[in-house]
């Protein structure tokens, strides 16, 4: 895992500072399909843990993230019978997944803090308590970070440069054209930036 530098280490902070993101939350990336994507359980089974963390950077609070995870593959459950592989299912997913995360951020369930963010590692018991301490901490600043980032860039950024999707994938999950998607990752990029700085500089993002 990379270790997050001090506040004053370099002038330029990204998200890769704060570690990979897969590592940072102890789960694997999204594996690929092994089976038809048309077939739900395969897809429910592997697809999981990549809808979990995507709301939950959404900003779906964490009482909240369950019911929204059900909400997300009921909808897929619904709709797969009429999808018609135009794009990958990744991409169809994440396009659900972010309805589904802003019907609840609109009920205003949205993340008000991350004191209760450890509860979101996993596979922590592996690691010794230094290693546990880093984690969680590395893990609380990116959530800090992406809470002050406004719906539409933390959607786009989220996709961008947390799943590494290209920004063709990014446009058809979020129902945009690259040009604004492209926009929004750039804005992003930079107010995250800011905010890791800024909060690693003054601390303030350990009280939330």
């Amino acid at each position: 895992m990379t270790n997050a530098p001090g506040p004053n280490h370099s002038p330029s902070v990204t998200v890769r500072d704060l570690g990979q993101p897969h590592v940072l939350e102890g789960q694997p990336g999204p594996p690929e399909l092994s089976t038809s994507p048309l077939e739900f359980d395969a897809i429910y089974e592997q697809q999981f843990d990549l809808v979990w963390r995507t709301l939950r950077r959404l900003g779906v609070a964490p009482a909240a993230v369950d019911d929204a995870l059900q909400d997300v593959f009921l909808v897929v459950h619904r709709r797969l019978p009429e999808f018609e592989q135009r794009s990958s299912i990744r991409t169809w997913l994440f396009g659900i997944t972010l309805r589904i995360a802003s019907d609840y951020i609109r009920r205003g369930r949205r993340l008000e803090n991350t004191t209760s963010i450890d509860v979101e590692l996993r596979d922590q018991q592996s690691l010794d308590p230094h290693e546990q301490h880093a984690r969680s901490e590395a893990v609380a600043l990116l959530y800090a970070a992406l809470s002050e980032l406004d719906p539409d860039k933390r959607a786009a950024f989220v996709l961008a440069e947390l799943e590494e999707m290209t920004m063709a994938e990014v446009a058809v999950a979020v129902g945009s054209n690259v040009n604004t998607v492209s926009s929004r990752v750039k804005a992003a990029r930079r107010q995250f930036e800011a905010a890791v700085r800024r909060l690693r500089a003054k601390d303030d993002w350990r009280a939330r």
